[in-house]
């Protein structure tokens, strides 16, 4: 409830709710050219080495990563959330089980939650959105963050609006007229 970071990004979507969702679940982030180009990037600032990659759906890739799934609701919401360190080059996300996610308060990590919703607007629109909350579990790991954020942030919030523009693409081509 009370992060130390909160991102929301939303777009409406001249789709169906279904449709929108069914993207969503399918959706490869790495068909974005601009996001690999910041994927690669962030890896040459942290000094870390690509590693090789199968593209999969997005939520599949999280979950592969080590993102766990919170709640899944198939026609209209996705959380995920999971404990990492991202200020390190080599990051490893630690999944919580959702009834553990609240009190998780392992030292040195951030715990991070982040959603994919699909709210109907009306017959043929919807508004899709993220949000990703960031909340330290000490205060040395807040510090870390906060030196990470200020320069990472700029390439994560590219990233999702890259995402939401994409995923809206598809989806209206998907659409009949």
């Amino acid at each position: 409830p009370e992060p130390d970071v909160s991102e929301r990004h939303e777009i409406v979507v001249a789709a169906p709710a279904a449709v929108v969702m069914r993207v969503v679940r399918t959706f490869d982030i790495y068909s974005i050219p601009w996001v690999r180009r910041i994927f690669r990037l962030r890896e040459m600032l942290m000094g870390v080495e690509a590693l090789p990659r199968v593209p999969k759906p997005f939520i599949e890739e999280m979950q592969g990563l080590g993102w766990q799934c919170l709640i899944d609701r198939p026609e209209s919401l996705f959380a995920g959330g999971a404990a990492c360190q991202p200020w390190l080059g080599d990051v490893v996300f630690r999944p919580i089980p959702p009834e553990a996610f609240a009190d998780f308060d392992d030292p040195d990590l951030v715990k991070i939650a982040w959603t994919l919703q699909v709210d109907a607007l009306g017959p043929g629109h919807c508004r899709l959105s993220t949000e990703t909350r960031v909340v330290a579990t000490d205060t040395a790991a807040r510090a870390r963050f906060r030196s990470y954020w200020r320069w990472a942030r700029f390439g994560i919030i590219l990233i999702r609006r890259l995402m939401l523009s994409a995923i809206r693409r598809q989806a209206e081509a998907q659409t009949p007229s």
